[in-house]
Order: structure tokens, then sequence, then C-alpha cells
């Protein structure tokens, strides 16, 4: 079994066609990307354990926090031990921690569910989320943007396809659409997806595999890509998280992190207070961001090829801020507005995500990219926790003062104004990495090869 996962296991021959990578990739995204749909469950939890908004938005952040420190922890293990061994761990990982909170819901112990969605989960989201990004950038060094969009718009999407199911699971197992029937339906809601999810984990992870060192994409990647940002040489994580490059980056993408969350985490409730709609309405709601979320992964990745991803930063930041505003001032007027804003604000969000590990290999180069990335990812554990607790925090301040509807989330989306215009300043001072962060070619070309034969 071990000798299946190991790197050297899954090395693709000379003639293997690079796209069937993406769709590999995209399976173990599309379902980890369920966490983007755990607004669909928040009513149903608030109502079963008797709780209020910050105590069940905790769940999700805790997701989130683990998915960024389990990232940096163990990316140096994904790049070692290549996707298919880390496709594998992130699996088990995930659907065991389906299975705890389900057993949670059943115990009426809220404290499972954190442990098992929140941190056992979320430590598969982070092992998942990075486990295919590197190797889809040494298939496509040619349009690493595309690569990386086709499969992180997978976890944008995941939700498209979890809110719905999660809802319709809900309904069958509950007998009805009622509150209290969606909550007799959570547990076997949980225990169904736990297995799907482990049925297309392992379908992705046993087509997954690595380019065969002779082999090269035709044409002259390093001119079709080749960027005013992009680096010449290649740096390792230790040296690039001593970089002010880094430190920007990981700024900006915390703070379009932390304004887009905030929408995703409280999407059900907030739109049901802005126009007081039913609750399947509200699911279809989380679907339709779930399109802007994956649409945004793969459109904004793939112009970012073109445009730069310094550029894209620029249009997601300053984009979001204005869109920000429009809701606050005019979105509890029109539901149309506030539907296409928020809808691109999450395509911004989306572009974010799927931008970042391109702009690192521009900035780092292909090296210990997957590293890096995960230790950039920190950002995302920080706005998970940050953007729900500010925005449930508001919302819980407004219903104590007397307030309902929009009222209820228009203070939060100011807070969210001022957190994008400080990530588009932090994202305008990024120049190119300085020379003497880069490591010696010859000694990238053995610790590689080194690594290479270990496994």
């Amino acid at each position: 079994m071990a000798s299946i996962l190991t790197r050297s296991a899954i090395v693709a021959p000379k003639d293997f066609n690079r796209w069937l990578i993406p769709p590999a990739a995209l399976a173990i995204h599309l379902c980890i990307g369920q966490v983007y749909a755990f607004s669909v469950f928040k009513i149903p939890f608030m109502s079963h354990f008797d709780a209020g908004e910050v105590s069940i938005g905790w769940i999700f952040s805790i997701a989130i926090l683990m998915l960024g420190i389990s990232s940096a922890v163990f990316g140096p293990w994904v790049e070692k031990n290549g996707p298919r061994a880390s496709m594998v761990a992130a699996g088990a990982c995930w659907v065991i921690g389906f299975f705890i909170a389900a057993l949670g819901i059943v115990a009426g112990q809220l404290w499972l569910v954190y442990l098992g969605y929140g941190v056992i989960g979320g430590i598969g989201l982070g092992i998942g989320y990075i486990s295919p990004v590197s190797t889809l950038m040494k298939w496509f060094p040619d349009r690493p943007g595309l690569a990386t969009g086709l499969a992180i718009m997978g976890f944008g999407g995941g939700a498209l396809i979890a809110s719905p199911m999660s809802n319709q699971l809900m309904n069958l197992y509950g007998g009805g659409a009622e509150p209290e029937n969606l909550v007799a339906g959570l547990t076997p809601t949980f225990i169904t997806l736990g297995i799907v999810y482990a049925v297309v984990i392992a379908a992705g992870a046993f087509v997954i595999r690595v380019p065969h060192p002779e082999w090269a994409p035709k044409g002259d990647p390093a001119q079709a890509t080749s960027k005013p940002m992009q680096t010449t040489g290649n740096v390792s994580v230790r040296n690039a998280i001593r970089t002010p490059q880094f430190w920007l980056l990981w700024v900006a993408l915390f703070l379009n992190v932390t304004a887009g969350i905030g929408i995703l985490e409280n999407a059900a409730p907030m739109i049901q207070a802005y126009f007081g709609i039913t609750a399947a309405a509200a699911a279809g709601f989380v679907g339709l961001l779930s399109i802007g979320n994956m649409g945004g992964r793969f459109i904004w990745s793939t112009t970012s090829d073109y445009l730069g991803r310094k550029n894209n930063y620029m249009l997601y930041l300053g984009g979001g801020a204005v869109l920000y505003l429009l809701v606050a001032f005019f979105g509890g007027g029109s539901i149309i507005l506030f539907v296409l804003a928020t809808l691109i604000i999450i395509s911004f969000y989306g572009g974010g995500f799927s931008t970042v590990p391109a702009y690192l290999k521009d900035l780092f180069g292909v090296y210990q990219v997957g590293a890096i990335h995960g230790a950039l990812l920190t950002a995302w554990s920080a706005a998970g926790v940050a953007g729900p607790l500010i925005v449930n925090s508001v919302v819980e301040a407004g219903e104590a003062a007397g307030k309902t509807g929009p009222a209820l989330y228009t203070p939060g989306m100011f807070i969210m104004i001022g957190a994008l215009v400080i990530g588009l300043i932090a994202n305008a001072l990024i120049r190119p990495v300085s020379e003497k962060h880069f490591e010696r070619e010859e000694d990238v070309a053995a610790r590689q090869a080194a690594a290479l034969e270990e496994n």
C-alpha cells in the first residue's frame, strides 16, 4: 500500500496526457469545497444546539483556521511525498471529520462538531487544498494561472453541489423542509456526505501523476509566461518567508479573504435578513455565490496569465471595496443589485485564491512553491476567524440593539471596505524578489534528484 502512494510510484510516462491532471485535482477540491456550503447548516445547528451566531460560526472558523495551519505545517511533507499520498491523507481526515461531527450531532455535543468538522476536517482541508497545486504548475509551466484555476475553481464550486444536495438530503432524511425537519435530517446527511466524498477523493488520487523528469510541454514555457514580476531563479520556503514580498502578499490575501468570507459564511441568513426569502431560496443564493466563486477562480486566474498577477490583485481589492460600498448604501433596496454585487465580490474572492499560486511562482520560482503556498495560507486561517467573527459580532450587537434587516450587516460592510483598501496598498508595494534570496541551480537539481530517489 505504501509503495503505490509514494512519489516515485506516480511518475508519468513521457507521453502522458497532462490534461488528465486537472480533473484529478478537481475531484478533491470539489469535495473539500463543501466547507463553503456550511451556511446551509447554520440555522439547523443553531436550533439543534440552542446556540447563537458566534458559537455556530466557530465551526466554520476552526475549519478554516486549521486549513491554514495544516497547509503550512504539512507543506514540506506534501512536496516530499507527492500528491497521491497527500490526497489520501487529506481525504481520510475530511471524511473522519464528517463522521465525528455526526456523532456530535447525535450526542448533542457541540464540542465534537468543533473537533470533527473543525479540527480534523480542517486538517484535511489544508492538506487537500495544496496537494495538487505544485503538481499542476509543473505540468503547466506555460499556463500556470489556467492550470491552477481549473483545479481551484473546484474548491469554490464545491458549494454549488453541496448546498442544494445538503438541503435536499436534510429534507429527505428529516421528512420535510420545515426547520424541525431539517434538524432531524442533520446526522444522516453528514454520514452520506462523508461516504460520497471518500469515493470521489479516492478516484482523484488514483489518477494523479507527476511529470517524468524528461517531459516538457511544447514550445518555450518561459517565454510564454514571462511577466515583469516573474523571477528567473528559485527561492526556498525558508528564504521566501524572510522576504517583504511574502508578507505583503500575505496581508493582501488575508484582507481579500476576510472581506469575502464574511459574506460566504453568512450568505443564507444574510439574504434572508435583507429580503425575507425562504430557507430553500437562501440555499439557492448560496449555490449562486458558489458559481461566482468557482467562475472567478477560473476566469480571473486565467486572465492573470495575460494581465499579470499584481494587476489582477489590484482589481480584486479595489473593485471589491467599490462593490461593498454599493451594497452598504443601496443593496437593501434592490435584490438584483445585492445579488450581482455580492456575486462579483465572491468572484474576486475566488480569483484571489486561484491567482496566488501563480503569483508565488512568479515571485519565488517553482522549486518549493507548494510549501510556500502552504505557508501563505496561514492568511486564510487568520481570515477564517476574523471575517465571520466581525460579521457575527456586528449582527449579535445589532440584534441586542433592536436592529433588523440590512441594518444588522451594514456596519460590518464598512469594516470590510477599510480592510480591502489596506490590502490594495499592500499589493501595490510588492516588487520583484532580490537575487540574494535565490538558491543555486545545482543545489536545487541535486535536492530534487535526492528526493525522488528516496521515494
